[in-house]
């Protein structure tokens, strides 16, 4: 895409899919919001991407708290986008995510975003390994009950 001409991308949006109602039967809304749980899809493609594809990152998914949006600038993330979260909270909520990531800088001596973005890309990580496939083993077998 960015050798196409793309210079920004949004990593991943969403799609709101209908379900079915058995009992009338009919193709009914059914919009169930994202959690922090589903921030790890973008949040492993940017880290990977980062730096490897000449293009800005959006990302979008599971972006609920300020330290998600901390966790995506890590990784690369230019932007970070919310929709969940303020369905759920309101729009005073971005006051919230600001402050708590304004917080955060400070309590970890950071200052400004552009020394937070990128520092923990899999081209800057100290275990760049741990974003790819072949640490679904260990996920597994480090999972605890």
């Amino acid at each position: 895409l960015a050798d196409a001409g793309a210079d920004a991308l949004v990593l991943f949006n969403r799609f709101y899919q209908p379900d079915l109602d058995p009992a009338e039967p009919a193709v009914v809304p059914d919009l169930e919001l994202s959690t922090s749980a589903d921030l790890r899809l973008p949040l492993r493609w940017i880290a990977m991407l980062h730096r490897r594809v000449d293009a800005e990152f959006a990302a979008t998914s599971g972006v609920h708290t300020a330290l998600d949006v901390v966790k995506l600038l890590m990784v690369g993330a230019d932007v970070t986008m919310t929709t969940a979260s303020l369905l759920r909270h309101g729009p005073e909520h971005l006051t919230t995510l600001v402050d708590g990531l304004v917080a955060w800088l400070a309590e970890h001596e950071y200052d400004s975003v552009a020394q937070l973005r990128g520092s923990m890309s899999q081209a800057t990580a100290p275990y760049p390994a741990l974003f790819e496939r072949a640490n679904y083993m260990k996920s597994l077998v480090t999972y605890a009950r």
